[in-house]
């Protein structure tokens, strides 16, 4: 009879475990609409990995930027850029490393900035180049 109650107990931990790993949220359940446009990652395995994204959003009103942002791939000692843009707007498909991430003509476009830096902090700042 333990020997029962046992596996119902391992069978309903596993079957537990199993619904949590394929009903976790992801990019597509967030509000506002996200789309991917650009994306760079360096190509340094041994040194600091720079993660930068230019992303679309249809509803800035109620976009989880935050929380897009803390999906995205982040390596430690890395750092990872999200840019957001409003849909229809241009928007840079080409990034490159460093301070600058792209072309000054799109800067007046991006109303926020999500940073998460090589030691965990992350930031989010509402139109960065004004």
């Amino acid at each position: 009879m333990k020997k029962i109650g046992l596996l119902l107990f391992v069978l309903a931990l596993i079957g537990w475990m199993l619904k949590d790993t394929f009903t976790q949220s992801g990019i597509e359940d967030l509000k506002g609409g996200f789309a991917e446009v650009g994306s760079y990652r360096n190509e340094n395995n041994t040194g600091p990995v720079q993660r930068i994204y230019s992303v679309t959003v249809k509803d800035t009103t109620q976009a989880q930027l935050k929380e897009y942002g803390d999906l995205m791939p982040h390596n430690k000692y890395g750092n990872t850029k999200v840019y957001y843009f409003l849909e229809g707007k241009e928007v840079p498909s080409k990034l490159s490393p460093g301070d600058i991430n792209f072309d000054n003509k799109f800067n007046n476009n991006c109303f926020a900035l999500y940073e998460k830096s090589a030691m965990g902090n992350v930031g989010l700042v509402r139109w960065p180049f004004r």
